[in-house]
């Protein structure tokens, strides 16, 4: 298996067996350790054919060609042996239902899944409640409800729990919803949807008034103007990415199993509308490792692809029967409908190795081509396995028995995130064009590499025209566009996010999505000064050309977002300077401030803030021994913050930066998890911005487990949104795989 050095620091961190904090396991020792185990199914049918399932498995691993989704790799042959990425459950409009769903996630978290809820069937807000005589809280409520829950569970675990909440658009509560997370400090462990309708589009398209309706009573409670509800989702997004939205009405349509239930929320990325208690089983094709070179050019190695794919499915399949799930209700639902999710990664990668620009009309006719070919051959082993195994349980009533065919799987496609896999695999993440060429990656000491996406390199000394100095000039931007060094045919190719207008984003997300079962994961790039026309432009034209929802991200739109290529930064980004740079205020002779006291892993931590008549100023921290190294790093921080503070910096920015450090010793106080010494500090500041806003809090309150802001809140690196998910360039993590 040929890794680069940022795939082994992904894979030591996140995925390599340890034992007493020493790495124990090789990345070839994993993928040996997930074919045995995902193998052992094979006895169920044909024994005999163990030994050569595990060899096809291991392969097409250690070639990179696919890889499971990132709970299969972790803990495929462990112990957890917990390996679905999401699941959904169902909420319903009682404390029974909506807190038994809340522990229910917990457990789920607890194991490393993430979560999907429709908290549509709740009442709305200060609805009747006839058993207390009192009046309802609403949706958004127990929303943020469930935030705090996977706050605290995170804090304990070693995985993020991610989720999803969705509410539909004709909710009495729905403007509340939409407003929910216009502060991003507020719900940080959500993304959120709106349920669209094909009644609520006809509306807005119209511009007509539409109907709430109460869920408790199924009465029309009142009417809005369909445009301005959209209108305001539009300014949302617009302004920090959220909410998304889902076309409920064509989900359903697509639903296999209409019988069965009604599908009314997805999975926390978007890709996987599922029914309750159904999860989602993941993998993705490499479909840049199947470029190959023949005298007429590049080209696809179609008869390997295929062959892959029937490996994959295989696979997959598997994984359902060697899944060890966390709830009765999860593995009986899953086992009944069989759902797989296969998709592919790599997809710029192939592009560019094509010659075929992401943003034409040949880049989507060949998506189309692609999917198609995948598509067609997933079902076909579908329909093999079916003859093997038999079909899924729920088959009897499925569209499927309608149509004649018969299945193994309710569904085979999937297009997900691949954030975290695709760095394993050396790769583009799912069907995203390149994030960047080259960007700079910081590393110890301050040290600045500059990291070259392989193919581009590879192109770029096939024409002759690599050097370490244009590799740099490329890292300033993440583009080529406007490099004259490199001819114009060549630059066309070498397409990046920001260079893509938006509506080629969309019209490749349609293409796949015509030929894939459940969703496509995609993020519709913008750039910082993008309007709010824009992006209606494109919520109109995903909803035109047949998506099932889409997520758009405006660039410096989130708070204290980490500059990644280039300078699309605001100025308001910008702390005061002078020409001379940032000069510091004078430190007055008198300060006022407070004392608190904090335990770390390196001893008893006491914080000082201190403020002047401009606001806080200076931090002073005291741990240990003088001389010692935790006293000296301690100073060292506190001296850089007092700097800070007196030159401009907010004192926000500061406690994001700060927040999610890591350190080898944890720690528990009051409740809280002190991940380090810069994160104790970080707890004291916040707490003291709070109390100044105004908020009361206990000691012990603040939530310290990760950052809010887009930095990686573990390594304080780049996060890249894309496929409607974050994963950070530097170490790996991701918010949702």
């Amino acid at each position: 298996m040929q890794l680069s050095e940022n795939a082994r620091t992904v894979l030591e961190r996140r995925y390599l067996k340890r034992k007493d904090g020493r790495v124990i396991e090789t990345p070839e020792d994993m993928l040996r350790r997930v074919a045995a185990n995902i193998a052992e199914v094979e006895w169920q049918w044909d024994p005999s054919k163990i030994q050569e399932m595990e060899e096809k498995f291991f392969n097409i691993m250690d070639n990179c060609e696919f890889m499971p989704n990132s709970p299969t790799l972790m803990n495929a042959g462990r112990e957890l042996q917990q390996l679905s990425a999401c699941f959904v459950l169902p909420i319903e409009d009682s404390m029974e239902s909506i807190f038994g769903s809340l522990r229910d996630a917990a457990l789920i978290q607890k194991s490393g899944g993430g979560t999907g809820f429709s908290f549509s069937r709740i009442r709305p807000q200060n609805d009747r409640v006839k058993t207390t005589g009192g009046v309802a809280s609403g949706p958004v409520s127990f929303l943020k409800c469930y935030n705090a829950a996977t706050e605290a569970v995170k804090q304990g675990g070693t995985r993020r729990g991610a989720n999803m909440g969705i509410l539909r658009v004709d909710h009495p509560d729905i403007l509340d919803f939409i407003r929910c997370k216009a502060d991003n400090r507020e719900i940080t462990n959500f993304n959120i949807s709106v349920g669209i309708t094909e009644a609520f589009m006809e509306a807005v398209e119209a511009d007509q008034d539409y109907p709430l309706i109460n869920p408790r009573s199924e009465e029309e409670v009142g009417r809005l103007k369909a445009r301005d509800v959209f209108n305001l989702i539009v300014e949302m997004a617009w302004r920090n990415g959220e909410p998304g939205i889902v076309f409920l009405d064509r989900i359903n349509r697509a639903n296999p199993t209409p019988h069965v239930g009604v599908i009314e929320a997805t999975n926390p990325c978007g890709e996987q509308p599922l029914l309750p208690y159904e999860s989602c089983n993941l993998g993705s094709i490499n479909v840049a490792r199947f470029a190959v070179q023949t005298d007429a050019g590049w080209t696809v190695d179609w008869d390997r692809l295929e062959e892959v794919v029937h490996i994959a499915v295989r696979f997959l399949d598997n994984v359902i029967d060697a899944n060890r799930y966390p709830l009765e209700e999860i593995e009986k639902m899953t086992k009944a409908n069989r759902k797989i999710g296969l998709g592919v990664m790599g997809f710029a990668d192939l592009l560019i190795r094509l010659g075929i620009p992401y943003d034409s009309e040949q880049g989507v006719e060949f998506a189309r081509e692609l999917m198609r070919f995948i598509q067609n051959t997933a079902r076909a082993q579908s329909a093999k396995l079916a003859e093997e195994r038999g079909p899924f349980p729920n088959y009897k009533g499925s569209v499927y028995e309608q149509q004649g065919i018969v299945l193994r799987n309710a569904t085979v496609t999937t297009i997900a995130p691949t954030g975290t896999i695709s760095i394993i695999a050396g790769c583009s993440s799912g069907i995203e064009p390149l994030f960047a060429l080259a960007f700079t990656r910081n590393v110890l000491d301050n040290t600045k590499l500059v990291e070259v996406n392989p193919v581009f390199e590879q192109v770029m000394r096939e024409h002759g025209l690599y050097s370490p100095e244009l590799m740099e000039l490329v890292a300033k931007t993440g583009s080529a566009a406007n490099l004259e060094q490199i001819p114009l045919e060549i630059r066309r190719v070498l397409v990046t996010a920001h260079d893509i207008a938006p509506k080629w984003h969309i019209a490749m997300q349609a293409a796949f999505q015509e030929f894939t079962d459940n969703a496509v994961s995609k993020t519709v790039n913008f750039p910082n000064d993008a309007t709010p026309e824009q992006i209606e432009e494109v919520y109109r034209l995903a909803y035109k050309l047949g998506c099932k929802g889409v997520t758009v991200y405006r660039s410096g739109s989130r708070e204290a977002e980490v500059l990644t290529v280039g300078s699309d930064k605001s100025a308001s980004d910008t702390p005061r300077t002078s020409p001379g740079g940032a000069r510091p205020r004078k430190r007055p002779a008198i300060t006022r401030g407070q004392t608190e006291r904090v335990k770390t892993g390196c001893g008893t931590l006491y914080v000082t803030v201190n403020e002047d008549d401009e606001g806080v100023c200076e931090v002073f921290t005291t741990i240990g021994k003088a001389g010692g190294c935790s006293a000296a790093f301690s100073e060292a921080t506190a001296r850089m913050i007092s700097l800070a503070l007196r030159s401009g910096v907010e004192l926000e920015q500061i406690v994001r930066q700060l927040r999610g450090i890591r350190c080898p010793h944890p720690v528990w106080q009051n409740g809280k998890l002190i991940l380090s010494c810069p994160d104790a500090i970080a707890m004291v500041l916040q707490r003291y911005l709070d109390e100044k806003n105004g908020k009361e809090q206990s000691r012990g309150d603040v939530s310290l487990a990760g950052s809010k802001a887009d930095a990686c809140p573990e390594c304080g690196g780049q996060l890249k949104h894309e496929s409607g998910c974050e994963t950070c360039m530097d170490c790996g993590f991701s918010r949702c795989s």
